[in-house]
């Protein structure tokens, strides 16, 4: 048949079904091979919050999402261009999602009138006119599937679980994707039973030659490669690119690291990962709960490990007062919260920047700590480093704000030499200074302690939750004493805006809207700025990653722009530090708290009503 390609620059697609069709995988293998071929991309992986939600239903639907193309990719995109959606359930929680006249693939299979009535559907919404100017195409990708592997010998029960790897070929060939990665993968997952292997890449070759032949698929779409800069990339995700940098954070200064941590979603994956590295000399701990796996790391930074700890909001509420220690003590220790949709439980597997306050503000006493936020998946590698840094050079907790979006979504990423890192420069005792030494005597521009370690001959000295007498270290309840730590205390962390990246400003210098983010809700604030730039050209964008301390040139910058719009998704708690922090200045803001992350649509909408 003579099919023709068409070029496009970039493609929104979305693969949805039951938790257990596999999407998360097929989205994944999609990914590393766009990112392969040379594309940029961002991904959006979705998970159901119920563990086991009854087959078929809304409440089980997961979904992987992926924007990728020729040119520079900043979030995984708002409508779909091409929905595969495995079954009713699919189609509907993702019907809102799907651009006009876009592509819906389904699996035929799964339509039938009882898989209708679990998703909520009176009748079929692809014959009811619920779907009019869609292009639909309806594959038996089940039977079909079953059909290629029924040669192999495996269990019955296997034969229908390779049908993700049937659509995933269908979307290959769609794309003009290799097979080639998907199978080396599948050979080396399933190294130890060879013919499951096989029947995977049987299914996959099925689907790829079953839409070659299909008439209902008149072109195939080249997306060319995109203009990265020189290098050797490979697809990250944020929760590894965080164990990765703690990883070179412990190379660069010389410490053995430690995690300390108890599961939790969506933080878990940190844990998964630096388990793999004992030949990094890595020890992770699984704790028995989030005051164990904070304690824990607490004793190995007294011991002079890099210490870091791992959890979501409901565990940063709990290691509160463990923090509060860390603080009186003055040891290093990292925190990485990686955030979900609150409160309690609230919505385990979806995104939220629901914990600024608490991680600010969230102690008993007066205890700050530095805050700093990853903005992207690949930077999740870059902050987790620089959490370290701060934490050993300044003596003092780092709280680390990731989130569930960027946590779980990847991207590529140019891998770095450590040798391309900043030095880390561990503030140990000066052991041929054992006469002038006392533990809490400060070096004069950080106001750090050094760092004794125990067992350093010499170097003996108090350590506990109880207030230590300026420089003795000795427990102390005189009322300015404790007056003075508390402002020391303070002091130190309001010095580190001394040693962090000045705010850096997009778009132009002076205006009337300067746009303001943080953390993980870069990509779609970049996206949705770069577009009204285009028409506007009063209006820049600012990202903070540092939150305690803010950059030293904030107000400064500020002071360039009529009104200052802050965008969270939250119900305003970044610009509550903001109007506390510099109440100066004409602030709005923009918010969203609907376990979803921003869309560029919904941002330029807002953006335009201020200009």
């Amino acid at each position: 048949m003579s099919k023709i390609s068409e070029e496009l620059d970039r493609v929104v697609i979305k693969f949805a079904g039951d938790s257990g069709d596999g999407m998360q995988l097929t989205g994944d293998q999609f990914s590393n091979t766009t990112a392969f071929v040379g594309n940029d991309l961002s991904t959006f992986p979705d998970y159901p919050a119920e563990i086991r939600a009854p087959q078929g239903t809304i409440a089980g639907v997961s979904g992987f999402k992926i924007q990728f193309g020729n040119t520079t990719i900043f979030s995984p995109g708002d409508k779909v261009d091409v929905l595969v959606a495995m079954n009713p359930a699919a189609l509907k929680a993702n019907t809102e999602w799907i651009k006009d006249r876009g592509t819906i693939i389904v699996d035929s299979d799964s339509f039938k009138a009882k898989d209708f009535e679990k998703a909520g559907y009176s009748s079929n919404p692809l014959e009811d006119g619920t779907f009019d100017g869609y292009k639909i195409i309806q594959a038996p990708i089940t039977k079909l599937s079953k059909d290629s592997v029924d040669s192999f010998n495996i269990e019955n029960k296997f034969k229908t679980r390779s049908k993700n790897m049937f659509a995933l070929g269908m979307i290959y060939w769609l794309f003009n994707r290799p097979l080639e990665i998907t199978e080396n993968f599948l050979q080396n997952k399933f190294k130890n039973k060879p013919e499951l292997a096989k029947a995977n890449i049987a299914s996959l070759k099925a689907g790829y030659n079953f839409a070659l032949t299909l008439e209902l698929l008149p072109s195939t779409y080249t997306i060319k490669a995109a203009d990265l800069p020189k290098g050797k990339y490979r697809s990250i995700t944020g929760n590894t690119a965080a164990a990765w940098g703690l990883l070179a954070a412990a190379e660069k200064s010389g410490l053995q690291l430690f995690l300390g941590t108890y599961p939790i979603t969506p933080a878990s994956d940190i844990l998964h990962e630096l388990s793999k590295h004992k030949g990094f000399d890595v020890i992770s701990l699984q704790a028995e709960d989030e005051i164990a796996g904070i304690c824990s790391a607490i004793g190995a930074a007294f011991a002079g490990c890099l210490a870091v700890t791992t959890t979501s909001g409901p565990g940063l509420a709990l290691k509160g007062e463990a923090i509060g220690l860390a603080i009186m003590t003055e040891l290093p220790i990292v925190i990485v919260d990686v955030q979900r949709g609150g409160p309690s439980t609230g919505l385990p597997t979806k995104t939220e920047q629901s914990d600024l306050m608490q991680a600010v503000y969230g102690r008993n006493g007066e205890s700050p700590a530095i805050v700093i936020a990853a903005s992207t998946p690949s930077n999740c590698y870059d902050f987790a480093f620089m959490a370290s840094k701060l934490a050993i050079e300044h003596m003092t907790p780092v709280i680390l704000l990731t989130d569930g979006f960027i946590a779980n979504g990847a991207e590529p990423w140019k891998i770095k030499e450590t040798s391309s890192l900043p030095s880390i420069t561990p503030n140990k005792v000066n052991v041929l200074n054992k006469e002038e030494w006392k533990p809490y005597l400060r070096k004069s521009d950080t106001l750090s302690r050094a760092w004794a370690v125990p067992g350093t001959e010499g170097f003996e000295h108090r350590i506990g939750g109880l207030e230590k007498q300026e420089n003795s270290g000795n427990v102390s309840y005189d009322p300015k004493n404790h007056e003075r730590m508390v402002q020391v205390r303070a002091e130190k962390v309001k010095r580190v805006a001394n040693f962090i990246p000045n705010l850096e400003v997009k778009g132009a210098e002076k205006g009337d809207l300067l746009i303001v983010g943080w953390g993980g809700t870069f990509g779609s604030l970049f996206t949705a700025f770069h577009e009204v730039y285009k028409q506007h050209s009063t209006v820049a964008y600012a990202h903070f990653n540092y939150i305690n301390p803010l950059p030293k040139n904030t107000a400064e910058v500020f002071a360039c722009y009529k009104t200052i719009l802050v965008c969270e998704l939250n119900l305003g708690q970044f610009v509550k530090i903001l109007r506390s922090e510099l109440p100066q200045f004409n602030y709005f803001s923009f918010n969203k708290v609907q376990g979803l992350p921003f869309t560029t649509a919904e941002l330029a909408t807002e953006f335009n009503k201020y200009l």
